[in-house]
């Protein structure tokens, strides 16, 4: 799995920190990372972006960013309304196989969904997929409304006949309703993908060192971690 494409079934979902503890449990298992942001937006010259962040948390990795939008909009929005040249899938694709030829492990954090456009033709982070014949790892939230957004990202990855590696909770609340504790068990259905994770609320808050040593516990071993889907089940209740 040389490169991994990491969306989520919305904006606020948890990829960056998701994607974060990705490369931080890769490293733990001694490979080497980069982070490719496809396209930053909500944020101006100078200042930290997603994939800074996920330098922080994670430790060690290679960071590439292919543009900056000041505003908080669609990639293809953003860059029209700044004057700026759009980002497509193949120079998506392109920066990634690069960066695949140095590092054992690229994650690409896309921005917001699967459809979000990135330039005037349309294209999407799951046309860079297709590019890269990558697998694409979505981040999900845990409540009410989870279940529909899940599955339709799903069945457009099946559809385009891509690789759905599975699903991870972006942000699991300490003190979970109903909703989420039956979604534990619906969202692997809905998917027909496995759950390959459950990232603790405000695991991005913890200090580097923390969350470093913390990462592979909330990741499957299929993400080079130790996290068990049926003991997380049994313990929460569901």
């Amino acid at each position: 799995m040389p490169v991994l494409i990491i969306t989520g079934t919305g904006t606020e979902v948890g990829k960056t920190v998701t994607t974060a503890v990705v490369a931080a449990t890769a490293l733990a298992a001694g490979r080497t990372v980069a982070v490719l942001k496809a396209a930053q937006t909500g944020v101006r010259p100078g200042e930290r972006g997603d994939a800074d962040e996920v330098a922080r948390l994670a430790g060690p990795v290679t960071t590439a960013e292919l543009a900056r939008y000041p505003e908080p909009l669609a990639p293809a929005t953003a860059a029209r309304r700044a004057g700026l040249p759009a980002v497509g899938p193949h120079d998506i694709a392109e920066a990634a196989a690069k960066l695949a030829t140095e590092h054992d492990l690229v994650l690409v954090e896309g921005a917001g969904g699967l459809l979000v456009r990135f330039d005037p033709a349309g294209g999407t982070l799951a046309d860079a997929a297709r590019l890269l014949d990558a697998p694409v790892l979505v981040v999900a939230p845990a409540g009410l409304g989870t279940l529909n957004a899940t599955e339709l990202t799903a069945r457009e990855l099946f559809f385009r006949g891509l690789d759905f590696a599975g699903v991870v909770i972006g942000s699991w609340p300490d003190a979970p309703d109903l909703a989420a504790r039956c979604n534990i068990v619906d969202l692997p259905e809905v998917a027909d993908a496995p759950l390959l994770g459950a990232l603790p609320a405000g695991a991005g808050s913890l200090t580097p060192a923390a969350f470093r040593t913390a990462a592979p516990g909330w990741l499957a071993p299929g993400l080079d971690g130790t996290w068990d889907a049926e003991e997380f089940r049994a313990r929460e209740g569901a």
